[in-house]
């Protein structure tokens, strides 16, 4: 019995602790406006064009943003700014009509949506998610990469995050069971291609599938296992408890969540290698951001055990909280890339304050 009330003192301990990590909503929120504040000021559409996926998870991460700015200080000048953004790309996702990151967008822009009930915001990205699916893609996963016939389907990791989203989201909104059909089946394809059950992590692609790391390990990718966390969290979000769909998604989730936790580095980051992380020793702040996201999303939500988790997640913020400079620069995110790279400090991308504000959000939800 006593040592019963022993580890019950000793977890109770560790817990608070964490919650110390996380500091309080004043300080989360503080953060997270720094953050936003310098992407949005920093902000160059014409980089890249404002409807490529490299912005996607800067939109999205906004919203979420948005909303708390709104709620909690009545301020709606970051909704703003993404209202801007859509009317004057016409609320339309990009151009290629099968390719995974051309629709990413269009989370954002649902998200919208269902705020405003605007269905301009919508149209675009049903009318391009109903001619998918009426033509679906025919193109082999066997076949090479860098063949644009194989970017038909979701052939590589990242594009688990980009469009599945946005097909449950769509079925969500119109009631149209084809796109969360269309959906299950493209993503199973994927998951069957690239997952490795006995690491319960994604290749990048089938070009990973041989290759070693200077450690002789397998050759997985933060951020790309971040992209598929990140994107089952929010296929999660749609997916109501007794949705036939819910448990293949749900399982894979904690599944990778608990394998990922285990990969942390002692300084609270992940790097770009997974199981190399002293060939790649920089932190990587996207990767870490996405898995800080989906780690907290998965306590708050019941679906993670908070006592084993918690101390990961806080670990993982105060770790992202120091690549934060006084300005709100986030540093330390990997360059565009297929596979882990070296970084630096004064490296910033726009989809890692994307991936941060989607971790900061749910850690709010987690501080006291």
């Amino acid at each position: 019995m006593k040592k019963r009330i022993l580890s019950a003192f000793i977890l109770c301990l560790g817990l608070a602790s964490a919650s110390a990590q996380i500091g309080t909503k004043a300080e989360v929120k503080q953060e997270m406006k720094k953050v936003a504040d310098w992407q949005v000021k920093n902000f160059d559409g014409s980089k890249y064009g404002e409807l490529d996926w490299v912005y996607a998870p800067f939109y999205l991460g906004l919203t979420h943003w948005a909303a708390l700015a709104e709620q909690q200080d009545r301020d709606d000048s970051y909704y703003q700014w993404l209202m801007k953004l859509g009317r004057r790309n016409g609320w339309q996702p990009a151009k290629r009509m099968y390719h995974a990151d051309d629709i990413a967008v269009s989370q954002a822009w649902l998200q919208l949506y269902e705020k405003y009930k605007q269905k301009s915001m919508l149209n675009p990205t049903e009318a391009r998610a109903d001619w998918v699916v009426a033509n679906p893609p025919t193109g082999s996963f066997e076949l090479d990469y860098g063949k644009s016939s194989t970017l038909d389907h979701w052939t590589w990791c990242d594009a688990l995050f980009m469009a599945p989203p946005v097909y449950v989201k769509l079925y969500n909104i119109t009631g149209n069971k084809k796109f969360i059909r269309f959906m299950d089946k493209e993503y199973k394809a994927t998951y069957n291609y690239l997952y490795d059950k006995k690491d319960s992590l994604f290749y990048r692609d089938w070009r990973y599938f041989n290759k070693k790391e200077e450690n002789g390990a397998k050759v997985f990718w933060g951020r790309g296992n971040g992209w598929v966390v990140g994107g089952l969290a929010e296929i999660l979000r749609e997916l109501p408890q007794g949705n036939k769909y819910r448990k293949f998604y749900q399982e894979l989730f904690v599944e990778m969540c608990t394998r990922i936790a285990k990969l942390q580095n002692k300084d609270g980051f992940w790097h770009a290698s997974l199981l190399d992380p002293a060939s790649y020793p920089s932190p990587e702040t996207s990767s870490s951001s996405f898995f800080v996201y989906a780690l907290a999303y998965g306590v708050n939500e019941g679906l993670l055990p908070r006592d084993t988790f918690m101390p990961v997640i806080a670990k993982g913020w105060a770790a992202l909280c120091s690549a934060v400079e006084p300005d709100g620069k986030l540093g330390y995110v990997q360059p565009i890339g297929a596979d882990p790279k070296k970084v630096t400090r004064d490296m910033t991308e726009v989809y890692g304050p994307g991936a941060f504000l989607m971790a900061g959000m749910e850690i709010y939800k987690l501080a006291k």
